[in-house]
């Protein structure tokens, strides 16, 4: 009797580690969603916003759609340094305050495989960062000073 109270108490643990597990990979490896806008584009960004997401970013990803973003909330408002290690496609960087205005841009950002990448770095402070594909903020007219909803 004593023995089978064990077994089923060893179970319940069990399972409720393994559920934390699960919630907890979730939690950091599923990104959010937000909707992100700039006058009448929008973009359906997934939100970065802890330290494995922020981390992580865009990397090996092979494609994004033009419609489809990476949105980094940022700890605190300040300099941000930003590299495109092991990531597999170009994008503009966008650096906005905690205002939700540009504050800087570094435009199509290319890929890096190596160990030694070039870093993109906000002049002004920031507070969020939007990764968007390359050339993308040119063709809206996305820059210094403009303005994002989300």
């Amino acid at each position: 009797m004593k023995k089978i109270l064990l077994i089923k108490a060893g179970l319940v643990i069990a399972g409720l580690l393994i559920t934390a597990g699960l919630i907890g990979y979730f939690v950091i490896f599923h990104n959010q969603k937000a909707k992100v806008c700039f006058n009448d584009f929008c973009w359906q960004a997934e939100v970065a916003n802890n330290r494995f997401t922020i981390a992580k970013g865009l990397m090996f990803r092979k494609n994004l759609m033009e419609n489809e973003a990476m949105l980094f909330i940022l700890p605190y408002e300040g300099s941000h340094s930003f590299w495109m290690k092991n990531t597999l496609i170009p994008l503009d960087i966008i650096f906005l305050d905690k205002d939700k205005k540009v504050v800087g841009i570094a435009k199509d950002a290319q890929p890096c495989l190596s160990d030694k990448c070039p870093s993109y770095r906000n002049q002004q402070p920031a507070r969020y960062v939007l990764e968007i594909k390359a050339g993308l903020s040119d063709k809206i007219d996305l820059g210094i000073g403009s303005e994002l909803q989300f």
